[in-house]
């Protein structure tokens, strides 16, 4: 029986009836954009927050952040080395640390030959540089009858700058301190660098099993290629920078340059800083020509370093690296610059690799079979026993 009144359903039923209907109904294309959209902003605002508490976080920690990083570059070294002896049946310990006094003798003797030799040589190279910039800025000034002043005493406000630098580190307190973070942050390193060479996989696959099991062979496969791009970057650069210092001292030689050794030691350890460490090292080797026989060989080393400066680019590089390292300058040269502010020259000495690990990962998200193909003679993570 009915009151003669339309019955109608519960407020709750009618509520959730026209939820679904809302939710069945056909959505239009500017709707679904705008609500990609949406989510794509916020997604990238998280991402954004994340990175920001990340960079804060790193900032705080840089003491023990920078050794942890820095052993990565001699591990992808001497890690081989300590493969061999454990190969040979040598205790993964001793192996490690066996591999670990190799390199110290090395980096010693390295540094041991041409950091003094520099040293004794840099006020010498100050001042050529010093008198080539005058000497360049005459020649102009007698080609072109313009004047272009301000460059003495711009030199001569850094050389003040640099005393007055020199004198605040030279304060008792200060000195302590950066001398003990330096010695720390070197035996933190050294620390470090034993346990990646003793227990490297290990504490890869430890970091990697804390990701769930459904990313798990992806996280596996973002390491690889980043530890064998890390690899590839870091011998490489070595054996390009010693190619370079080679052909540039060779040529300052035979042209009777001063301070040929010297340049060519600066031009082996700018090649760590791509593009940017061999532009300033051949400028100094022009300037240093400019001062000592004048404008046209000046211009003759400025030839010869760029000659040998494309074939880095254009022959050593690609054969060296292969695909590994596949950057334009122009984003090379930005990746030093943002390290360079956000870290200084750990930043820019980390920048490129950094940069060339994130765009093999990118290579690989985005399923590129070039990348793919190039990772076919790509190097094991290092074992461990």
């Amino acid at each position: 029986m009915t009151d003669g009144h339309e019955r109608h359903p519960p407020p709750q039923q009618e509520i959730e009836g026209r939820a679904a209907a809302e939710a069945t109904a056909p959505v239009s294309d500017g709707q679904a954009r705008l609500w990609r959209a949406g989510r794509t902003g916020w997604a990238l605002l998280a991402g954004a927050g994340v990175v920001a508490v990340a960079a804060y976080v790193a900032s705080m920690l840089t003491l023990l952040l920078i050794p942890l990083l820095l052993a990565l570059f001699p591990a992808t070294l001497l890690v081989p080395v300590a493969k061999w002896l454990k190969d040979k049946g040598v205790p993964a310990a001793a192996a490690a640390a066996l591999s670990l006094l190799v390199g110290i003798l090395a980096i010693g003797a390295v540094l041991g030959a041409m950091v003094p030799l520099v040293a004794a040589e840099l006020p010498d190279l100050a001042e050529s540089a010093g008198e080539g910039i005058q000497q360049v800025q005459q020649q102009i000034e007698d080609l072109t009858g313009v004047g272009i002043g301000g460059m003495a005493e711009l030199l001569d406000q850094a050389s003040e700058l640099l005393g007055e630098t020199g004198e605040l580190a030279g304060q008792a307190l200060e000195a302590a301190f950066v001398a003990f973070e330096t010695v720390a942050a070197l035996l933190l390193m050294f620390v470090v660098l034993f346990f990646y060479l003793k227990d490297g996989r290990r504490l890869a696959e430890g970091f990697a099993n804390t990701t769930p099991p459904r990313i798990r062979p992806h996280v596996h496969e973002v390491m690889q290629r980043a530890w064998s791009t890390l690899g590839t970057y870091f011998r490489g650069q070595l054996l390009v920078g010693l190619i370079n210092a080679t052909l540039i001292g060779i040529a300052l030689l035979l042209l009777g340059i001063p301070l040929a050794i010297p340049l060519a030691v600066l031009v082996f350890f700018g090649g760590l800083f791509p593009v940017v460490g061999a532009l300033v090292a051949g400028a100094l080797a022009v300037l240093v020509a400019a001062a000592d026989a004048g404008l046209v060989m000046a211009l003759v080393v400025a030839v010869i370093v760029i000659i040998i400066e494309q074939l880095e680019s254009n022959v050593f590089e690609p054969l060296i690296h292969g695909h590994a390292i596949a950057l334009h300058p122009l984003v090379i040269l930005s990746s030093i610059t943002a390290g360079a502010l956000l870290l200084g020259i750990f930043g820019a000495f980390i920048a490129v690799p950094v940069a060339a690990i994130t765009a093999r990962v990118l290579d690989y998200f985005r399923g590129d079979p070039e990348a793919e193909e190039s990772d076919g003679g790509g190097e094991e993570a290092p074992e461990t026993t």
